[in-house]
């Protein structure tokens, strides 16, 4: 046995080139003449056309999306609220200082930007680590 006789034990697969006489003859495997016999045929799938058809309904049934959130710095309710007074998100709303569309009332986070030095009462409101330090060092109830 020698180097040249040796065969390998697989063939690599290549790739079949049609039109160029042989025994597939005249048309090459390829049928009669049509666009189906042309080079570089290819055709949309038929069910492309139908999904192009159906509406897009971006965001129906989203019921998981969590619900608005509004921030609200501590310096404005600083200036807006007297000490001892209750701070929830009807009475922002009510007050102006939050806007929002509908009937359904939003969160509210109390962001920590400001000073606060007056004694006030949140309910229901989010706080940040920052709001809440102040606010309980300004003497503030947090229920």
């Amino acid at each position: 046995m020698q180097l040249q006789h040796l065969r390998p034990k697989h063939k690599p697969k290549t790739k079949k080139r049609i039109g160029r006489g042989g025994k597939k003859g005249f048309t090459s495997g390829k049928g009669s003449k049509g666009q189906n016999a042309r080079a570089g045929r290819r055709f949309k799938p038929l069910i492309r056309s139908l999904f192009k058809r159906y509406p897009k309904l971006r965001g129906h049934r989203m019921e998981s999306q969590p619900a608005f959130l509004v921030g609200v710095n501590l310096d404005k309710i600083e200036r807006h609220f007297q000490a001892g007074e209750t701070i929830n998100p009807q009475v922002l709303i009510g007050k102006k200082i939050i806007f929002f569309p509908g009937n359904q009332i939003p969160l509210v986070k109390i962001l920590g930007n400001g000073e606060m030095t007056k004694s006030l009462i949140f309910e229901n409101c989010q706080l940040s680590k920052g709001a809440e330090a102040k606010i309980k060092k300004a003497g503030g109830i947090i229920k």
